[in-house]
């Protein structure tokens, strides 16, 4: 009997500690012995997530502009997407780092990969990897539960769009990042399956780069019904009105000038499925407006 409780015992002590492995965006594998305390986001987005998925009392580290929820503001600041402190992010000792591939920092991401510290790459392509990605970083920081909670909130919220929007008519869109210089986003980014779902169609999809310059005669030749804008100013200063000077397009004729709050629709992180929620009311004007404005 004795023998039965000390074998019981042996199998509880190897099930606390075994390894956590999971798999990031960039197909990388990511093996912990134990779950992360001290994690650093390199991205705003990501600090979103891991807040998501459980985890905000274990960020100790996070980059400008990590503004969401309340919380993430007080959290010490480890550089920009453009340089990382890496004095100062190795003092804080992390045990994970969630980094995002795109930004400018990330060829410093190297030199901590060589001291040792795992790193999870976050690069969601589909609104539909949001809630798998936050349940990951939940496993990661022992804090599933949690995840799998506002996983289970998300789908429900990204089911509702497609249900409601899957059938509704095609609406053409150029979708605006930033006017000076002109910027779009490609297929390949997240933001283009939020226009898919809302039944909407991103006339530069096809062009190879994910976040490309273009010109504003690209924009008038392509003649899209609606022009998106992620800006974080207000209508009326927004990047959006540069457009009400070309009359003859379609989307200006019809008022389909729309402009976004850049946070939650940029941002792939828990909230851009409600960013795309507000794209979705914005298609749908416009296909009411097809019948009053010629």
């Amino acid at each position: 009997m004795n023998r039965f409780w000390l074998f019981l015992g042996c199998l509880f002590a190897i099930s606390a500690h075994a390894e956590i492995n999971v798999t990031d965006d960039d197909g990388a594998s990511i093996v912990l012995q134990q779950p992360a305390r001290r994690v650093i986001s390199l991205a705003p987005h990501v600090t979103e997530m891991l807040f998501a998925a459980g985890g905000g009392e274990r960020i100790v580290g996070a980059v400008n502009y990590s503004d969401y929820p309340a919380a993430a503001r007080s959290i010490p600041r480890v550089g920009d997407n453009r340089q990382v402190d890496i004095e100062r992010l190795i003092a804080l000792k992390p045990d994970l780092l969630v980094v995002w591939r795109h930004n400018a920092a990330s060829r410093q991401m190297e030199q901590l990969r060589k001291l040792g510290i795992p790193l999870f790459y976050s690069e969601s392509h589909k609104l539909e990897d949001i809630p798998d990605a936050i349940i990951k970083l939940g496993r990661l920081m022992g804090t599933t539960q949690a995840a799998e909670e506002s996983a289970s909130e998300l789908r429900r919220q990204l089911q509702s769009l497609i249900t409601r929007y899957r059938n509704r008519p095609m609406v053409r869109v150029f979708y605006q990042v930033w006017e000076k210089p002109l910027y779009t986003l490609n297929e390949r980014h997240i933001v283009s399956d939020a226009i898919r779902i809302c039944g909407g169609e991103n006339v530069f999809a096809k062009l190879p780069m994910v976040a490309p310059s273009i010109t504003a005669e690209a924009v008038m030749q392509e003649n899209p019904e609606a022009i998106v804008s992620g800006d974080r100013r207000d209508h009326e200063t927004s990047g959006i009105e540069i457009w009400k000077r070309y009359s003859s397009m379609l989307a200006v004729r019809r008022g389909n000038l729309f402009a976004l709050d850049a946070d939650l629709i940029n941002r792939s992180g828990p909230r851009i499925i409600a960013g795309a929620a507000e794209l979705c009311e914005k298609l749908e004007l416009a296909r009411k407006r097809r019948g009053d404005r010629q």
